[in-house]
């Protein structure tokens, strides 16, 4: 696949919606900042924000400048945007603590909540990590967590239950992990979404995760220094190898194509 360019980039993400005028409405958003500025830890993805955030006005203000939604309160419904620019920015971000990785040869833990859209994505930078040396973590057998399993396909941890890969936003998958791993496994780098890169942040591992514009928690990690790369898109497009060019570009922009 030919290296896109950042305005060709740009364009791709747009056309797909995975940024732009993405799938996620306006009231749908609104509704989950005004949740997690409740307190509804389900939408906290793993970090704890304690009392800093209730304010749903400024968890609006976070999502329009890391994010690119619509920033006037005002708008409750209908259509709202990811800034393409944004999303690359990210990339460029991720690429930058991809890099130090291979240089570093860390040990790296992929794990996704998206296992029907993103676990080829996560698959493709591991094995370039572990071309460059890296040690892509192995998880133990046999770890449970919220009445199911947790388990790894292509590298990629997911969860897993009535012999389905699950979509959760629960941080406590990256739990079990991280806790039958113990400190003589932990991981250097986690590279996650929704919970799982929310958790591996507040354990203090360094953690880069995609997140869209209805999940802002992650946003807010990175505003705190919690995350470390919060990058904007739509987590499930129609067609998962919309995907790819963006992977591409970040393993490019990484020295790692």
């Amino acid at each position: 696949m030919p290296i896109l360019s950042r305005p060709a980039l740009v364009e791709h993400l747009v056309r797909t919606r995975i940024a732009g005028d993405v799938a996620t409405p306006r009231d749908n958003n609104l509704s989950h900042y005004r949740k997690l500025a409740n307190g509804d830890r389900h939408y906290w993805l793993g970090l704890e924000l304690g009392d800093r955030w209730t304010d749903e006005q400024d968890v609006l203000a976070v999502m329009a400048e890391r994010c690119g939604v619509v920033d006037d309160p005002a708008h409750r419904v209908g259509q709202d945007t990811i800034d393409p620019e944004l999303t690359v920015d990210g990339l460029d971000r991720m690429a930058a603590r991809l890099r130090k990785a291979a240089a570093g040869r860390e040990r790296v833990l992929f794990a996704t909540g998206h296992p029907g859209s993103l676990i080829d994505v996560h698959s493709r930078v591991a094995a370039a990590l572990r071309a460059q040396g890296c040690d892509i973590v192995r998880i133990p057998g046999g770890l449970v967590a919220d009445e199911g399993y947790v388990v790894q396909f292509a590298d990629v941890a997911v969860f897993e239950r009535g012999a389905s890969l699950w979509h959760t936003h629960s941080p406590e998958p990256m739990n079990a992990i991280l806790d039958a791993l113990g400190e003589s496994g932990r991981p250097d780098l986690v590279i996650a979404d929704h919970g799982w890169a929310g958790r591996a942040g507040q354990r203090g591992i360094d953690s880069v995760g995609y997140a869209d514009c209805n999940d802002p928690a992650l946003f807010i990690g990175e505003a705190e220094g919690t995350v470390q790369v919060a990058i904007p898109l739509d987590d499930h497009v129609l067609d998962p190898r919309f995907y790819e060019p963006l992977t591409e570009y970040t393993l490019n922009a990484a020295g790692l194509a």
